[in-house]
């Protein structure tokens, strides 16, 4: 059955055939792609590649969630060292030649499935000036890759200086200057669990695995009802949990709802014990499914609420976070860049005026229209889709704080500056308020790469709450809310942050692959963020967990979910509580 679109004002009919691209079958043509224009092909590469692929020309080993693209033609796959690539690229035994390649781009899920890559090049011509583009790279040499990521000095930020407690705090005002170090490239290997490895909470708290043998686990919400549901990103579905109070693994494990296009963001609507809706954010819609408290398998086809995010394209940053207002009235969705830094845009100063007119001071155009910013509309999607602030590169988590209403979110901030560049961030956001993307960062920092592009925005950008250690990539975010139950953290905890921070790749020396407690004093963030659980890192190179989202069950436990080796985590409080 076809899903139902809700009435809703006219979108972009240009953005429809990206939605189309993503269920495209890969092709089974024999003959090879047409000829492309290289040139052509570059301007593809940056409007849909550049913010997770480095050309290798730079000497840089990646530049996000992807290997260096230099010399990929007659390269075998997963073949770059101390690269996190999926298990199901390592086994695919591919070689990329120009057919392979054009067959990948099409579709990579249905070439390659259980790859993490997810955007795709749907039109033929698109596919033939990138391969053509990508054949012109020079080869790369690993050795030189690697060298980046050695005789790096080590500093606080390091993961050698993670354990349970420790307390970190980055000042803005004495953030070092751009370029300070070289922009490394030291993309993590996940390997398997090693032997006698072991993670690490604070005292008085346990960490065990709960659930393991999944597909790529990333966001987590839990259900009025106490049910933990998953986002399977890569494997287009979601599913559902299920687990007595105090139990060491769920007794229900079982898909809710499959053949989605890229779900991440998960809401329940309305609020309360008993929700009448379960809404999804795709790669660029926004879905619900009709559901009552308890059910394990969607009992109704979805309907569309918001048919278009963006009409720039998908590429880039691919995670949309969903969240509802205390009031109900208000569905925000977390958009992220398409680019790095969006290199090459550029308006005329009239341009720009006419532009922030209508959406808002400080917000992005051309291909990243829409994106790096939180956009909201009402949970019929019955109102015309609008920015609620802007200028937040990658917003990959969002959450309403219980106590005041106020939206929070987890943001990955810029690469290419250096170690300590830009620092990732977690704060309230602001109706209205821009925080800097591209052009400034953590207040008034110009970024030299935009250099005098917009002194009419110096000055107006917001400082976030609590900065993070650049390259940590903060994902998920949750706000501790549990009052009672056999798990239930202590009461300084309630109503702080917990998030999931998945790992650098940008840094000499590693940081993130850990779970932080943000901290707060009398319900405000102090500025501080705590370790919470630490161990996955093996050394510089290698990890074994990742952490994405983070979730309070029904008995007041936390738990992770990690997609280096596909599990979750429970970690619940078994020391004595204050009074007992």
């Amino acid at each position: 059955m076809p899903p139902r679109r809700l009435p809703r004002l006219p979108a972009c009919s240009g953005a429809f055939i990206v939605l189309l691209a993503f269920a495209a079958p890969a092709p089974s043509r024999a003959d090879a792609p047409p000829a492309g224009d290289p040139a052509k092909g570059k301007a593809v590469f940056q409007a849909n590649c550049a913010v997770c692929h480095a050309t290798g020309e730079d000497r840089q080993a990646t530049a996000g969630q992807g290997p260096v693209i230099g010399g990929i033609v007659g390269r075998p796959a997963a073949s770059i060292p101390y690269f996190g690539y999926s298990k199901a690229l390592r086994a695919s035994n591919l070689t990329w030649d120009a057919a392979n390649l054009d067959r990948f781009l099409t579709n990579p899920g249905a070439f390659v499935p259980g790859t993490a890559m997810v955007v795709m090049v749907p039109a033929d011509r698109d596919r033939a000036d990138l391969i053509a583009y990508l054949a012109t790279l020079p080869k790369v040499d690993p050795s030189t890759l690697l060298a980046l990521a050695a005789n790096v000095q080590r500093s606080a930020g390091d993961y050698q200086n993670d354990a349970p407690g420790t307390v970190h705090r980055v000042r803005i005002e004495l953030l070092p200057a751009p370029f300070s170090t070289p922009s490394a490239g030291n993309g993590p290997t996940n390997v398997e669990r090693p032997p006698g490895a072991a993670l690490s909470v604070p005292e008085g708290f346990s960490v065990k695995l709960f659930a393991s043998g999944l597909s790529g686990p990333r966001l987590l919400r839990t259900a009025p009802n106490g049910d933990v549901f998953i986002a399977e990103t890569q494997a287009g579905r979601i599913r559902v949990m299920r687990s007595g109070d105090g139990a060491s693994a769920p007794s229900v494990n079982q898909v809710f709802a499959s053949g989605l296009q890229g779900p991440f963001g998960i809401a329940f609507y309305p609020l309360g014990d008993s929700p009448k809706w379960i809404y999804v954010g795709n790669l660029n819609s926004v879905v619900r499914f009709p559901y009552q408290s308890g059910d394990l398998e969607a009992r109704g086809a979805s309907e569309t609420v918001v048919p278009v995010l963006t009409t720039g394209g998908t590429g880039g940053h691919t995670t949309r976070d969903l969240a509802v207002s205390p009031d109900g009235k208000r569905l925000f969705i977390s958009v992220g860049s398409g680019s790095n830094v969006a290199e090459g845009d550029s308006k005329t100063a009239g341009q720009i005026r006419v532009w922030e007119a209508v959406h808002g001071v400080g917000a992005a155009y051309g291909p990243e229209a829409n994106r790096a910013n939180i956009l909201v509309t009402d949970p019929e999607g019955s109102r015309p889709l609008r920015i609620y602030a802007m200028g937040i590169r990658n917003p990959v988590g969002i959450a309403v704080e219980p106590s005041t209403g106020n939206l929070w979110c987890s943001t990955n901030e810029r690469d290419g500056l250096g170690d300590d560049l830009v620092p990732d961030y977690i704060t309230h956001v602001r109706e209205g308020g821009f925080y800097g993307w591209p052009w400034y960062y953590m207040g008034n920092h110009a970024d030299p790469r935009h250099a005098g592009a917009r002194p009419d925005l110096e000055g107006k950008t917001i400082d976030p709450d609590v900065p993070l250690q650049a390259h940590s990539a903060s994902l998920e975010l949750a706000f501790y809310t549990a009052t009672s139950g056999i798990a239930a953290f202590p009461a300084e905890y309630r109503g702080n942050i917990f998030a999931a921070e998945h790992g650098s790749w940008n840094r000499g020396n590693r940081t993130g692959s850990k779970v932080i407690r943000v901290l707060f004093r009398d319900g405000l963030p102090t500025g501080e963020y705590q370790d919470f659980l630490t161990g996955f890192v093996v050394d510089n190179h290698r990890v074994w967990g990742r952490p994405v989202g983070v979730t309070v069950a029904r008995d007041g436990a936390l738990l992770v979910s990690e997609d280096a080796n596909d599990t979750i985590w429970r970690i619940a409080y078994t020391g004595a509580h204050p009074g007992n």
